[in-house]
């Protein structure tokens, strides 16, 4: 017989050892609404809010799904309960209770509305993904997206994530509100300042330039950088939920133990301290730190990792040549281009890398290599030959990735790249640095760089 559901009532029988919200959950206040809650949300933002709730009543969650009614129909029924799975040497399950309502955008429009215009709501928080903010590769706002263009001519029915916090905006506007504070939470850099100037070329679109300026001078949108390996849910894990809690959880998540939200300073959201939040005044510095060291070594350790036959960061890990030489280049190559101390930083790197408990795919991490590497990378390798350091190490993630793009060619396998047409007829290191959409002029020009990116590349197996 099956375990029952998981709902309020019966948090009774949860099994010992299981860690259940600490407050009052009837006496809990909706002060949050987050758009985008899928995984990453409810195992990250959600756990600090959850974290809160004993001491301010006022962060419990109304989570908002944009279009698609998965989550709604998931936790609905158990009154927005869900199991964390913290994935370490020893697993640990906690029920989160923070989500006090799951509402679908399209569904229930007025429900959202009346949220964003609730005087008890003063933070709007949001994954809605890079795409999910409709800008221009140069950062503007893409008045052109078909979910812009149909919010600029309807505001009243929004489509995008934009559209719903200008609207909801202008409600509070004229019901004589303050504004709330916004907080972004996608891997975009300055994505607070990115969403600022979106929504204002927004409002300014919609002709509403007194609308425009009270955003402008009211409303905080302060930049966020989030950090935590977030493996997608799958039955095992909902299996192993329904035996360590004793009860049949939807749509469990699951995490590594390790979890950061930094948070530029300056707003309501500083509370957000309280929870174990970092309150900084420069962001930048640590979007930096996790873009240069742990994804940097992420794509060396999955193209170097793939060409020797493993499938997993643990798994790469574990071969002693490659963690010592992914370790030497944080160190050595990398840390030195950033403007915090980050020993500390690379231990802690490197321990979650080793983690067997989280399964984190090398093939997974390799999929748009021609995107991620510019910034995981090149950055690095252009700052470090105007300061005269060596740029050894630092080539051969570079000569991995050709190697592993002329594999999976010659394998006829299909490539998830942008550019996966014009790399599968690359062939050497020239020919790949011809690729003006990946490598600077000046770089690929540079006699010193091109020297070690061959070197590399020859020893290197094909």
């Amino acid at each position: 017989m099956s375990p029952p559901r998981l709902t309020p009532a019966r948090l009774d029988l949860v099994r010992p050892g299981i860690a259940l919200p600490a407050y009052d959950r009837q006496a809990a206040r909706i002060g949050v609404v987050h758009f985008g809650p899928g995984a990453f949300h409810r195992a990250h933002q959600a756990w600090y809010f959850d974290e809160m709730l004993a001491k301010r009543p006022g962060v419990a969650v109304s989570a908002v799904s944009l279009k698609s009614p998965g989550v709604r129909e998931a936790l609905g029924p158990q009154d927005g309960l869900y199991v964390l799975a913290e994935r370490e040497a020893q697993p640990t399950f906690r029920v989160i209770g923070s989500i006090r309502e799951v509402l679908t955008a399209t569904q229930a429009p007025d429900a959202v509305f009346a949220r964003l215009a609730s005087p008890e709501v003063w933070l709007v928080t949001a994954t809605v993904t890079e795409k999910g903010y409709c800008l221009t590769p140069g950062g503007d706002l893409d008045e052109t997206h078909p979910d812009i263009a149909h919010d600029l001519e309807r505001p009243d029915t929004p489509a995008s994530f934009i559209g719903w916090l200008v609207e909801g905006l202008a409600r509070r506007r004229a019901a004589g509100l303050p504004a709330f504070t916004v907080l972004p939470c996608d891997n975009l850099s300055d994505n607070g300042g990115r969403l600022r100037r979106a929504v204002l070329q927004f409002t300014n679109a919609r002709g509403d330039a007194d609308l425009a300026a009270w955003i402008a001078g009211e409303v905080a949108f302060r930049s966020t950088m989030v950090d935590s390996i977030t493996p997608a849910t799958d039955d095992a894990l909902r299996t192993e939920v329904a035996q360590a809690v004793g009860l049949i959880d939807a749509w469990p998540v699951q995490r590594e133990g390790f979890v950061q939200w930094v948070i530029e300073a300056g707003s309501a959201a500083d509370v957000l301290g309280e929870a174990g939040a970092t309150i900084a005044p420069d962001v930048a510095a640590f979007e930096r730190a996790k873009l240069r060291l742990l994804n940097g070594a992420h794509s060396t350790l999955a193209y170097a990792g793939l060409l020797q036959g493993f499938e997993t960061v643990s798994e790469a890990m574990a071969n002693p040549e490659l963690a010592a030489f992914v370790e030497a280049m944080m160190r050595q190559d990398i840390a030195p281009t950033l403007d915090l101390e980050a020993g500390d930083y690379i231990a802690e790197v490197l321990r979650r890398f080793r983690n067997p408990a989280i399964v984190h795919k090398l093939s997974q991490i390799a999929w748009d290599g021609s995107q991620k590497l510019p910034f995981r990378i090149l950055e690095t390798t252009t700052e470090a030959l105007a300061a005269g350091r060596p740029v050894d190490r630092l080539a051969v993630p570079i000569a991995a990735w050709m190697r592993f793009v002329e594999r999976r060619t010659r394998e006829g396998m299909a490539m998830v790249d942008p550019l996966a047409g014009k790399l599968s007829n690359r062939r050497g290191v020239d020919a790949f640095l011809e690729l003006g959409e990946v490598f600077p002029r000046a770089l690929a020009g540079n006699a010193a760089w091109r020297t070690a990116v061959q070197i590399a590349y020859d020893a290197l197996p094909a």
